[in-house]
C-alpha cells in the first residue's frame, strides 16, 4: 500500500463554494476513485491550505491516475472544484496537487 499526503490552497473567496460541492460528490466521481485503487481519501482544510490524504492499494500508480483523468466524470468534477484551488509555491512545475513527503509513520 502506498499513502499519499498532498497540499493545495483553495481561493478564500471560493472556500463556501469548496465546501458545498464536497457535501455531495458525484458517485461516479467516488466510483471512478475506488475503480483507481484508492481508499480512505479525505482533505482536510487549515486556513486557506487543503490537505489531502489517501490510501493507494494497485499496483500501477500512475496508470490508474492517468485512467482517472481521462474519465469524463471526473473531468466534469475537476472543471468544478479547480477554480477554487491554486497550487502552493512548493509545487512542482506543473504539479496542482504538491505531494507532501512522509517523516514518521506509527504502526
Amino acid at each position: 500500500m502506498k499513502r499519499v499526503a498532498q497540499v493545495i490552497a483553495v481561493r478564500p473567496e471560493k472556500l463556501d463554494e469548496y465546501r458545498e460541492l464536497h457535501r455531495n460528490v458525484p458517485p461516479a466521481v467516488l466510483d471512478r476513485i475506488r475503480r483507481s485503487h484508492i481508499s480512505n481519501y479525505s482533505i482536510h482544510l487549515l486556513d486557506d491550505r487543503l490537505f489531502g490524504y489517501f490510501e493507494y492499494h494497485g499496483d500501477d500508480f500512475e496508470a490508474d491516475l492517468a485512467l482517472m483523468a481521462e474519465d469524463e466524470a471526473t473531468q466534469q468534477w475537476w472543471r468544478l472544484t479547480g477554480p477554487c484551488q491554486i497550487p502552493v509555491a512548493e509545487a512542482a512545475p506543473g504539479e496542482w496537487w504538491a505531494t507532501a513527503e512522509q517523516v514518521f509513520l506509527m504502526e
